[in-house]
């Protein structure tokens, strides 16, 4: 379906609720177009192509809410859907929060995002078997210790998105991605160690050649090979760019606006305080073209925008909707987020850690004895005390140079001490997801061992 029909499909709903008892309503519309295919050792095993089409309704009673969504988008499908929403907002608790954005907070951001390629439609099936299989066989080309696999994927995904209000705001775009992977099994003396590596785009052509992303997963996979553990000590920890993203991850569960008004974050009334090191600013900017996580506006209608979360050490803002602004008595930042249907969550755009000035081949020279951390196992992450311990596995760094593999260890500190412990960031900051972060080096924390 068109942009237009879609468009007048919302509006459609929108009115439909109202005229049937609603004071205020969203709706929202989604269809895409979906493919993977799984190559292991040059066969095909799995090949999925899927389409899919739907509408979300969110409707207010005064302060009662109901959501209902279908993909049946016959008249009579759309009437049930509406039917049940607001039969819901009947029997839910008012609540004084719930509404939606002040007129004058709704908006899109017009200039160009960059966040569809028409290419990606016309990729034909063969030519994205043939990219997996060249990623897989450029691994295996690496070292004959590389004996096995468990695949290499081409992903594809089409989709467009519309979203309305009862307040007259009604807004679309359209999504495109493409993404190849490859994970090879290196063998040592009866034991066996993986890794992987991606690349993805928004655009085909700004893919990493199939065979750069093989032979970047088995070099991978293979400095892993004769990992060991090592004694118990405090060290400084240095988190490749992969892992730390998952930091990025933390700060935001400890940022977002329903944490916060519900006192569950260790960043709680923290706002315009130090709370990590003069190096380190966090930046969520939804407008920057050609990323994954960039949008014209949220899922209220809210335009786009760039936010300092943290800046030079200092917690300079949350991330709010407009339910949790209102909590808190505060405005939206833009950053509402939810599925098809049901309430606005909490999400982000961009998210990152702004890039420093040295080299992460630096910042490893740097550091006498440490642990250079590519993987992060297990969820012992507390956001509302604070408290962090994760097994981990990377590479031992001695005298300024990766030494040697080790596994089955833990690392442990607190979200604090982390934070103010930054004393590197390296300039390798990459944008392969909605999070992003350069090398981070930790001055010191505990990695438990032997």
């Amino acid at each position: 379906m068109t942009a237009e029909g879609l468009e007048s499909l919302a509006r459609k709903v929108i009115q439909m609720a109202l005229d049937s008892g609603a004071t205020a309503a969203e709706c929202t519309v989604s269809e895409g177009n979906q493919f993977s295919v799984n190559v292991r050792k040059g066969e095909v095993e799995t090949l999925t192509e899927a389409g899919s089409r739907g509408t979300g309704v969110r409707v207010l009673v005064d302060h009662n809410t109901g959501s209902a969504y279908t993909s049946d988008l016959t008249a009579e499908g759309i009437r049930k859907m509406v039917d049940s929403a607001l039969q819901l907002a009947k029997i839910t608790t008012a609540d004084p929060y719930a509404g939606l954005p002040s007129p004058e907070e709704l908006g899109k951001v017009t200039a160009d995002l960059q966040l569809y390629s028409p290419l990606v439609a016309e990729l034909t099936t063969e030519w994205k078997i043939e990219q997996a299989r060249r990623a897989e066989a450029a691994a295996f080309a690496v070292d004959p210790r590389i004996l096995n696999s468990e695949g290499a994927s081409f992903d594809t995904h089409t989709g467009q998105t519309v979203f309305a209000n009862s307040l007259g705001f009604v807004g679309s775009y359209r999504t495109s991605s493409c993404s190849i992977s490859a994970v090879p099994v290196a063998h040592l003396d009866g034991s066996m160690e993986r890794d992987y590596w991606y690349s993805v785009a928004r655009v085909p052509d700004q893919l990493d050649d199939p065979d750069t992303v093989g032979r970047r997963a088995a070099e991978r996979a293979l400095r892993r090979l004769g990992a060991r553990k090592v004694p118990t000590q405090k060290v400084p920890v240095i988190f490749e760019p992969r892992v730390a993203r998952s930091l990025i991850d933390n700060i935001f569960d400890a940022v977002s606006g329903d944490s916060i008004y519900r006192g569950e974050s260790f960043l709680a009334e923290k706002l315009g305080q130090q709370v990590a090191s003069t190096k380190l600013t966090l930046i969520d900017d939804a407008t920057i073209p050609g990323l994954f996580g960039s949008t014209p506006f949220d899922d209220e209608g809210v335009p786009s925008r760039r936010t300092v979360v943290i800046e030079k050490g200092i917690l300079r803002s949350w991330l709010l909707n407009s339910y949790t602004a209102r909590k808190l008595g505060l405005r939206t930042t833009g950053n509402a987020s939810r599925g098809i249907t049901g309430n606005a969550g909490v999400g982000n755009g961009n998210l990152f850690f702004e890039a420093g000035d040295q080299s992460a081949e630096d910042i490893i020279a740097s550091v006498k004895n440490g642990f250079y951390v590519t993987e992060l196992i297990g969820f012992g992450v507390n956001t509302v005390t604070g408290d962090y311990s994760r097994g981990a596995a990377g590479l031992w760094i001695e005298n300024g140079r990766l030494s040697f593999p080790v596994s089955e260890v833990t690392i442990a500190g607190t979200l604090q001490e982390m934070l103010m412990g930054i004393e590197a960031i390296g300039s390798d900051l990459e944008f392969r997801s909605s999070m992003a972060s350069p090398t981070l080096m930790i001055r010191e924390m505990t990695v438990s061992g032997q």
